[in-house]
């Protein structure tokens, strides 16, 4: 087994703070924007391709201001190596995470998306950010906020 390649995004408004939204299948469990690399696809693609797929948001109004020095890993919890489409082909996740700015309009934000994986959103501090987040994924969180906004 080996460790999924993935992009994370920060969201940031013009008051500094982070899009975070619940997600569909883990009620009270917030997070950022995430997804997996697809074959052929840089990460700076696949992170404005998540967002958008995520959240709506085009590519066109967001800046990238930055990104992590290097990936981030986190394992899985016993109960998601085998949920759905994992079935133990991954025992966690590897990613690289962008912190992009909102430059459009925040109605842009649409989470009512072709395939919802959240189902609601709201701007919160780094502080609410990383204590909302599911345990296994508190040190990450620390780590991206500290790196992107530090």
């Amino acid at each position: 087994m080996s460790y999924r390649p993935c992009v994370g995004i920060m969201l940031i408004n013009s008051n500094g703070l982070i899009f975070s939204a619940e997600r569909t299948d883990m009620p009270g469990a917030w997070q950022m924007p995430q997804g997996g690399v697809d074959i052929g696809e840089d990460q700076e693609q696949a992170a404005l391709r998540e967002l958008e797929e995520e959240t709506s948001v085009p590519h066109s109004a967001v800046r990238i201001v930055k990104r992590t020095a290097s990936s981030v890993r986190y394992d899985f919890p016993q109960e998601l190596l085998t949920r759905d489409g994992w079935k133990g082909k991954y025992i966690g996740q590897e990613q690289h995470w962008f912190l992009m700015e909102l430059t459009g309009v925040e109605a842009l934000i649409n989470i009512e998306t072709e395939h919802p994986e959240f189902s609601r959103w709201k701007w919160s501090t780094p502080e609410e950010l990383v204590s909302e987040i599911v345990s296994f994924k508190t040190s990450v969180y620390e780590q991206v906020v500290a790196e992107l906004l530090g």
